[in-house]
Formats: C-alpha cells, sequence, structure tokens
C-alpha cells in the first residue's frame, strides 16, 4: 500500500464519484499564480528518490479550454499526460485543486486549498478523515500550510522566476504520534506559471507501517499562450 499518497497531493485524482458539468467557456485569464489561456503547456521532471534506485519521469501539463463545475465550484481542465485530468480554480486571493486521496484510503474526493496570494506568514489548515490498513478506526489528519516567503524571486532549472510564494506544509495527526511522523514539504508557485517547484520528504512508522517519500518536481519549460 502507498502510504505516500496519504501525504502528499500531487497527481493523484479519483473524479469518478463527483458531480461535473463541462462547458467551453474558460475562465477570464488573471494576472495571477494560475494561467488558463488554451494549449498554454507545462512541462515537470519528478525525481523519485524514496527507494534505493531514484526513479526519473517527465510529465506535461496543457491547458484546455474547458471549465468543469464540480460540486457547485466551476475548476479549469488541465490535462496531465501521466494522470489524466487535473482540475483547479481561484476563487480570489485563494487557488484550490479538486483532489483526492487513493480509493484504497478509503477517502472521498476533497478540494484542496494549495495555495493563498496573501503576506508572508499567513497559515491556514485542512482536516481529513482517512483509513489505514489494520486500523479499525477512521484516522484524523491535518494539513498545516504556511507562506514562509513571498515576492521572492527563484532559479530553477537555469531559469528565473520572480514575484514567486513559497509554501510550507506539514502533515499531522492526533492519532499519530509526532516521532512517528515527519514532514518537509516546500512547493514555489510563480505568478503566471504555477507551480515551478515541489519537494515532498516524510519519513512515516506507525503500526507496523513503514513509509519513506523523497519526491522532488521541477518545471522544466513552459509555453504560456
Amino acid at each position: 500500500m502507498k502510504i505516500s499518497a496519504l501525504l502528499i497531493s500531487t497527481s493523484l485524482f479519483l473524479f469518478a464519484s463527483c458531480k461535473k458539468s463541462e462547458t467551453t467557456n474558460p475562465p477570464p485569464q488573471q494576472d495571477s499564480y494560475l494561467t488558463t489561456s488554451a494549449g498554454s503547456t507545462w512541462n515537470y521532471h519528478q525525481t523519485d528518490a524514496s527507494g534505493a534506485t531514484p526513479v526519473s519521469s517527465d510529465y506535461t501539463l496543457t491547458s484546455t479550454s474547458r471549465d468543469s463545475t464540480i460540486n457547485g465550484r466551476s475548476y479549469h481542465v488541465f490535462t496531465n499526460s501521466n494522470s489524466g485530468n487535473q482540475y483547479l480554480t481561484i476563487s480570489g486571493s485563494d487557488y484550490y485543486q479538486f483532489d483526492s486521496l487513493p480509493a484504497a484510503l478509503g477517502t472521498a474526493v476533497f478540494e484542496r486549498l494549495y495555495l493563498k496570494d496573501a503576506a508572508a506568514g499567513t497559515s491556514w489548515t485542512q482536516n481529513l478523515s482517512v483509513t489505514l490498513p489494520g486500523v479499525p478506526v477512521p484516522v484524523p489528519v491535518t494539513l498545516s500550510y504556511n507562506i514562509a516567503e513571498k515576492g521572492i524571486s527563484r532559479t530553477v532549472n537555469g531559469t528565473s522566476y520572480t514575484d514567486v510564494i513559497h509554501v510550507a506544509t506539514s502533515i499531522s495527526s492526533s492519532f499519530i504520534p509526532s516521532a512517528s511522523l515527519s514532514t518537509d514539504i516546500n512547493t514555489y508557485y510563480a505568478k503566471k506559471y504555477g507551480l515551478i517547484e515541489a519537494s515532498t520528504i516524510i519519513h512515516l512508522d506507525f503500526m507496523g507501517l513503514t513509509e519513506d517519500v523523497n519526491l522532488e518536481t521541477k518545471l522544466v519549460s513552459a509555453t504560456i499562450l
């Protein structure tokens, strides 16, 4: 069982159980951390060093000309060359991703507030209830986010980005002792480009479940239309 998927929200999406209706009218383009213009593409390289031998992979996100109403909220539709569709939206200064944990964990789809266009020091949390094998009761999990830096510059794969927000995320549970779960999760979003870099390091050792996660994702190139 891949417990790492419980602890990170990167490219794992489950949409069959949600109510969706798609239109061909994309939301208007904004000076924001999410570009929705149709045909724009983002090429990412990911390195998974969780095991003894690092595994590298590449994928491309492509903005479509569609948006989709999911549970009453309008999301823009992106295609992911490795995992189907991805759904993102902006509400005021809040950025959401329609996300899910794997069905094996017994969790439903949920709206993840992954970014706020807010001052450094701004924080927020999200509570989930998950099912772990061998554990007879639901396990509460809290995702805690903090704007660690705002308006910085960051160079990724030789490209310098400005107006970058750095989000630091931690995972905790009142059911799991802190000594059994450690996390170091950092994501960087550049204005217009969105996600440019993500690093996720997690160690879980709880009731016979042991999982180490070491993932790094970097934007290689992008074509913004």
